[in-house]
This record gives structure tokens, sequence and C-alpha cells, in this order.
């Protein structure tokens, strides 16, 4: 079959060639500006999602040239970019990284009146990122598996109190592998979390956790190094009687021979001291995660071996056998270890770093509004990888190049298209290229606690994330719904440009057009749709459809012009949906948006979606929610498990703190969306 553009390229050449020079001169003119509209979005975007700025992750080298990039990208178009004293970069502090403090200031003893047993750190136990640092010095109490999950009828925190005792909690939970299990089958259930073990030992008052591995895990890993140890031993001796086999042997096949025996030799070695050993290991620093939310609040991991006497003698019974009995009778076996108490100190150090929102202004001369349009993107993504990525087990640079150097490159490409109209403009426009995106909303969410332009003067915000893969010509406009003119302004543009428009209406997503919903102002956000590229190595530049991508870009100015030429200015309007407030599942309706910038002080709220259990209690943004139903609450873990305790209709009692005061409300909850 022919080409069918190419055909047409000929047919328009020899149509040029045949027009007087004055038209071919003009029509020439235009070919090339079209060309150069794919072209220059190619270019930044190439840059932006290049293996040179490493993925532009949090605290690296290459987020902070892209902060640059941008900015000077602002300037040069001429936006005012000396916003934020006499900058334009909005600077705020995030942590990156969590380290274990000098050795003698994680210190673990087991001290029961004459008797003192001395935890080797690194040996016998090793502290954890999820917790914090304290010195310590409690009685010890065996809480099993640390669950709380009153629905499956299974608490074992229901009888005893731990207010002010250091919690020794296995791994996992009970029936493990049984498909008729109460919990989740052959699957680990939520209880299973060492987030969700660690939050219920801190709402019931625990002074510290200590998490030690629990048996059926041990037989799991113990059967795949003895497995791996037979494989070794039959390697060494089909390869010693294939050398037996052979008379003659030359220097190099001498050489290979002994290579080989001492490979296996070593593999057999280490196996075999793992199986002697038991496979009782510890986990490392980071192995529960890098954060946390409880600054003062201590978390180790210790070896098995070192509490199996102390509980052996306590309930009469080994610890494997208690384990067994909890499967077969699904009955808490939990209490004090005596007069046992733990003594110590961990200290995890965190480092952070300063990251930055890059905002420049558009200025309009002949403006009739002090309001401004805010235009976002935000310019960050994962770097090499970790726990956002959909490739954890990878070090590989994600370029992000959808996600979202589309945007960004889309909101400068807008800027300079915004700034060449400026005199025509009615309003300001604010461009803001959003960093820690990835992390939860941190760029946007400290921009509405500190914006540039005050929230009462910002008339909207339009935001674009991830627009750069349109297929079957499908885009979504999220938003929509938020000013009773979105939608009819959005169809009739649509008329010209014609995609496959798919409307939401809520403002409630998972981008930074959120954080501004969440402080009552009408929002618009475009988005071409997650793919399999999405948080992977694989979301190259290679991938985008440029020229869709163009198209978009047309239409956002078209919708950003028609707002701003407006008589009639949009207006919020509350939309019920379902909002980002944190895990889904089974728990009750509670209807708040966190805010992922308060770390320590307990559950940072938002704001409320409109019509919410929350926003009917009264509960707005800023408040620090730390008490829900007697459920003392550190951060969002906390939050969540204190949630699941109740059910629809349950009329709970919840503290926040208020401008540095506690207010206490009630919360009647709904049921789950």
């Amino acid at each position: 079959m022919p080409n069918i553009t190419m055909l047409l390229r000929t047919f328009l050449l020899l149509l040029l060639l045949a027009m007087p020079c004055g038209l071919r001169a003009q029509d020439a003119a235009v070919a090339p500006a079209e060309a150069t509209k794919t072209d220059s979005l190619k270019e930044t975007l190439g840059y932006l999602a290049s293996d040179q700025l490493k993925g532009r992750g949090i605290g690296s080298a290459g987020l902070e040239e892209a902060s640059q990039f941008v900015a000077k990208q602002f300037e040069s178009m001429g936006l005012r970019t000396n916003l934020v004293n006499g900058t334009p970069f909005q600077e705020f502090d995030v942590n990156v990284s969590s380290e274990m403090g000098p050795k003698d200031k994680n210190l673990l003893k087991l001290v029961s009146g004459e008797d003192t047993k001395t935890l080797k750190l690194g040996k016998d136990f090793t502290p954890l990122a999820v917790g914090g640092s304290k010195v310590f010095d409690a009685p010890l109490v065996f809480m099993g598996y640390g669950i709380s999950a009153e629905k499956l009828e299974y608490d074992e925190y229901a009888d005893i109190d731990v207010k002010g005792k250091v919690v020794v909690i296995l791994r996992k939970e009970p029936q493990q592998g049984n498909p008729h299990s109460v919990f989740d089958g052959t699957r680990a259930s939520q209880h299973a979390l060492f987030s969700r073990k660690i939050s219920n030992a801190y709402q019931n008052g625990a002074a510290a956790v200590i998490l030690i591995n629990d048996a059926p895990g041990l037989v799991e890993i113990r059967g795949h190094v003895k497995a791996a140890f037979e494989t070794a031993v039959a390697d060494l001796v089909k390869r010693q009687q294939a050398y037996a086999d052979q008379e003659m042997h030359s220097p190099e096949e001498i050489e290979a021979y002994m290579g080989d025996v001492t490979r296996l030799s070593k593999k057999i070695a280490e196996y075999g001291d793992q199986l002697e050993q038991g496979l009782d290991e510890l986990i490392p620093l980071t192995g529960a995660g890098a954060e946390s939310s409880r600054p003062s609040f201590p978390v180790m991991f210790a070896k098995r071996s070192v509490f199996e006497p102390l509980i052996e003698k306590q309930f009469g019974k080994s610890l494997s056998d208690i384990e067994i009995s909890i499967d077969h009778t699904l009955k808490p076996v939990v209490g004090p270890l005596g007069d046992w108490k733990a003594v110590g100190e961990t200290d995890i150090v965190r480092e952070t770093a300063t990251i930055r929102n890059v905002i420049g202004m558009i200025e309009a001369p002949n403006a009739t509004s002090d309001e401004v349009i805010v235009i976002g993107a935000h310019y960050d993504h994962l770097g090499m990888g970790g726990s956002g990525s959909l490739a954890p087990l990878t070090h590989e640079i994600h370029n992000g190049a959808d996600d979202n150097a589309s945007g960004t490159t889309a909101l400068l490409e807008v800027a300079r298209r915004l700034s060449a109209k400026k005199n025509e403009l009615r309003h300001r426009v604010l461009m803001i290229a959003f960093t820690g995106e990835e992390e939860g909303l941190l760029g946007s969410a400290h921009y509405v606690k500190e914006p540039v332009i005050p929230i009462d003067k910002t008339l909207m915000m339009f935001n674009m994330d991830m627009v750069g893969r349109l297929d079957e010509n499908k885009l979504i406009a999220m938003g929509s719904g938020t000013a009773e003119m979105f939608e009819p302004m959005l169809d009739r543009l649509n008329e010209t440009h014609k995609f496959e428009l798919t409307k939401d209406p809520g403002g409630f997503g998972p981008s930074d057009h959120s954080s501004f919903y969440a402080k009552q102002m009408p929002v618009l956000a475009l988005f071409t749709g997650t793919h399999n590229d999405y948080h992977r190595p694989s979301d190259d530049a290679d991938k985008i459809n440029y020229e869709g991508m163009s198209r978009i870009i047309d239409y956002a100015i078209d919708i950003l012009l028609a707002i701003d030429k407006a008589d009639d200015k949009p207006m919020y309007v509350a939309v019920e949906s379902k909002q980002p407030e944190m895990r889904g599942g089974s728990r009750p309706y509670f209807g708040s948006i966190p805010d992922f910038t308060v770390v320590g002080k307990g559950y940072g709220i938002q704001g409320s979606s409109p019509g919410s259990p929350a926003a009917e209690a009264g509960i707005t943004g800023g408040d620090i929610l730390i008490d829900l139903g007697g459920n003392r609450i550190g951060g969002l873990e906390d939050f969540d498990a204190a949630l699941r305790k109740f059910k629809a209709g349950d009329k709970v009692e919840v503290i926040v703190l208020r401008d540095g005061k506690e207010v206490k409300l009630t919360v009647t909850l709904a049921p789950p969306r």
C-alpha cells in the first residue's frame, strides 16, 4: 500500500512550485513554524527527561539543575521572577535519607534484677528508620503478632495495658498459607504490615517496639537456603566426577576446575553456615521503611533467639508452640515477660534537603482584576527509583518523560504563548513548577500554606500532569465540575480541538491541583492517562506523542484565555467525590485530605471533602488530628489503623490541634467508599 503521507507531501510540493513566487515565500514561512512547534517541545522535554538529570529525584543535583533551567526559561520569556525574596525559588526542607547515629547511642540491654543481657548492635539487634530517637527504660511485654482486628474478632491489645511498656512483636500474622484464614487466605493481609503493627503499639501507648522473626517465615527461608545448599553440593559432585572421568587435563582445564571447586565450596560453606545458625536474620535499618512520622518512638528489630528463652519461661511452652496454638485457636497469647525490662537508646539521623518550587509571574499591564490565575506542573520525578517505582527492584534512571517532563514542557510553552499576549490579558498569570509531587504533593501543599499571592486573590488553578501520551485521541479534564462554567466551556472549545474528552467533575486527584481544591478554589487539570511505562525506567522521551501534546497545549491556551476573558469569573463548587485520603479498603468514610508536610505532630489535614463526615464535624484545613476515638495519632498510618476499628454510623470523638490549641469534635462516620 503506498505511503499516503509521502504522496500528500509530494502533491503539496508540486503545488508550491506551481504558485507565484510571492505566495510560495509566504507559505514556506508557515511550514517551518509548524515544524518548530513540535521541535521546541522535543528539545525541552528531551532535556528534562535526559539521563543528564538522572530522573530529577528529591535532593538530587538533577532536580536542582532542572529548577535552574525552568527559572531561566521564565526569565527569558519576560516573566517576573523576583517574587520570593528577590528570586524565583520558594524553598523548603524535606527528609531524603535516614542513617543510624553513633554506636554508643544505639544500645539495647535486657535487665532482670542482677541479670543483664547486652545485645550486640548489628548482630543481635538493629534500630529501624521507621522509628525515632529516644532513651527508654521500661518493662517488656510479649504481644504476639501485635494485631488489633476487632472485626475479625482477634485483638491482642484487648485485655492488656501496654502503656509505657516495650512491646515484643512477631512478624507477619497467624494462619499463614491457610486458604481459610480469617485474615486474607494465603496472602498477607494489612495486619501483617510493619507499619500497622508499629501503629497499633503507638496508639496503645507503648514506649517502644521490638520486632522479631516468625517461625513460618524462618521455615520458608530455610527451605530456600536448603534447596540452594543441596544444588551446590550436587553441582560440586558432578563437576568432580566429570574431572575424574577425564584422564588428561591441560593447564587451562586444571585452572578452570580449581576455580569451579573454589566457587562451589564457598557457596556450600555459606549456605551451611546459614542453616546451622537458623537463619534468624536481622532486617537492615531501612528494611521496614526509610521515614517516620514518630520521631521520638523507638522501633528495633532483634533476633528471635534472644527472646525465645524469656517467652518459654514465662508461658511454659516454646515460641513455636505458641504460634501453632494461635493458628489453631485464634486466641491471643500475650503478657509481661516476667520482671524483664528493656533499657537502651536509639538514634536515627535524618538527612534533609532543600527543594524548591519555581515561580514566575506574567504581568498584565491592562489587567481589570487584582486576582491571578495559577498554572502549574510538577518537575520532579523518582530519580533512580525506590519506593515510588513500579519496578522497585531496579536501580535505574527513571527519566519521567511523561511524568512529568511533559507537563513541565507544556507549562513553559503555555508561559511563552501567554506572555506574548500579556497586553490582552485581564488577569495576571502565576506560573509554578512544583517540586516534591511524587513524595505527596509537597510543593503545592507548601505553596498553599505560604502563597506568593493570597489564596483569596487566586481566581483558579490549572494543572498539567502527564500530557504527553495522547492515545486514541482520549483526553481527561479533571475538576470539570469545580465551577459551573467549566463543563460547557470545555465542550464548546472542544468542538474545534475534537478530543475524545472525558470530564471528571471532582477536584481531588493524584496531582497538585488537589492542594488548591482543598482551599476551596476552582481547578482544572489535563491528563492523558496512565500507561505501562508509568513510574518505570521505560518512561522515556521517544514514547511521547509530540503532535498530541501540541494539540493539548493549544486546547489549554484556549481554555485559559476563555477563563481570563469571561465576564463571570469561575465560582467554586463543592463536588462530592472520592479523593485520595489514604488507603482504600473496608474502613468507614471520614473525608479528610492529608497534608503530607506535617511530620511528627499528628495527622495533618489539608482540607475536608464537601459533605463528608469530617466537613460536617467542622474539621478544616490546617487542623492536626492527634486522637481518634481514644487512639493516639502520630501520623497517616495511625489514622488509617484507628479508623478501621470503627464502623459506619459510629460517633467518634476526635481531638485536633488548631492554632496550637486542642479542639474536641465529634465525627459521625459514613459507609466505606
